[in-house]
């Protein structure tokens, strides 16, 4: 009768000890830090806590990124999706540097909207702003309905841009970063497909940055001011995600590495829409290898 107390309690005990090591592996994988990008380095990123303490959050091939719809649906993205300025909730297990390996981290749609419009610098509504001013000396008729969609228009990015300045100032400026390489890629009128005179350097300059200690790869697309807004800012972004994609592909470039693609659409034009030449120049793609100041000691 006592043996069988005895052998009773001994394997409660294993029940016991088994039950806390259960617990506390779940705890190690239940930590999680809620706040903004703030830099992008390698297959690390820098989030700034709700505290106001710099986390570097670490990417594997194996974490998630997710953007929730709805109560129980979630829509997964790459990682290429987040970029400086994004709100977003990192879960994973602090290693013994005290950086979070991620194996999930989400954020909402807005939120990204929000930061893909701060690194697009407004271009869409600066558009708006120069069609209502043509509308305005077009059609004398409507001057007054013009001038007040004008008024709002430019009310609108006067607000836009105080939001991104005090977005800047609470969060850090996004542009710390050293280009290290650089190539421009340029289109003809109305294509987004790579000439392939534009392959080899773009495989040269994939090359460079994986000798790059926390590169990472940034690609802007642009158009000339030929056509609409609309159909410039589509032709935009079809010709820097084709690039991003050739770099991913024949680059060998990992996602970890790469920022979302920038549509700037006729922003930043480099020569005068006014020539053939001009507009040549301004169908371009721009990709650069970053390298932020901190990691280079500048």
């Amino acid at each position: 009768m006592k043996l069988n107390k005895s052998r009773i309690a001994f394997r409660l005990s294993l029940v016991a000890v088994a039950f806390l090591l259960v617990c506390g592996m779940a705890a190690a994988q239940n930590d999680q830090v809620k706040g903004v990008i703030n830099g992008r380095s390698g297959a690390t990123m820098s989030v700034l806590s709700q505290g106001g303490e710099s986390i570097t959050v670490v990417l594997t091939p194996d974490t998630q990124v997710l953007e929730p719809e709805g109560l129980f649906r979630k829509k997964h993205l790459t990682m290429a999706a987040l970029v400086p300025g994004l709100a977003v909730e990192a879960k994973g297990a602090f290693n013994d540097k005290h950086q979070l390996v991620a194996n999930q981290v989400s954020f909402h749609g807005g939120d990204l909207k929000t930061a893909q419009d701060i690194q697009a610098g407004l271009a869409p509504t600066d558009q708006q702003v120069q069609q209502n001013q043509q509308q305005i000396k077009a059609d004398q008729q409507k001057l007054q309905q013009q001038q007040q969609e004008l008024e709002a228009a430019e009310a609108k990015t006067a607000a836009n841009k105080a939001a991104i300045a005090a977005a800047n100032k609470r969060f850090g400026e996004l542009g710390d970063y050293n280009i290290l390489g650089e190539v421009t890629v340029l289109f003809g009128n109305g294509k987004v497909n790579i000439d392939p005179q534009y392959k080899p350097q773009l495989l040269k300059l994939a090359q460079q940055a994986m000798g790059v200690t926390g590169y990472v790869i940034q690609v802007k697309g642009y158009a000339s001011k030929v056509g609409s807004a609309a159909l410039n800012q589509k032709l935009s972004t079809e010709r820097a995600e084709n690039v991003t994609n050739f770099l991913e592909q024949e680059g060998k470039i990992p996602l970890t590495n790469m920022l979302a693609p920038g549509a700037m659409g006729t922003s930043q034009q480099v020569a005068p829409d006014t020539t053939a030449e001009g507009q040549a120049e301004n169908r371009r793609v721009v990709v650069s290898i970053l390298q932020n100041k901190a990691i280079a000691g500048t």
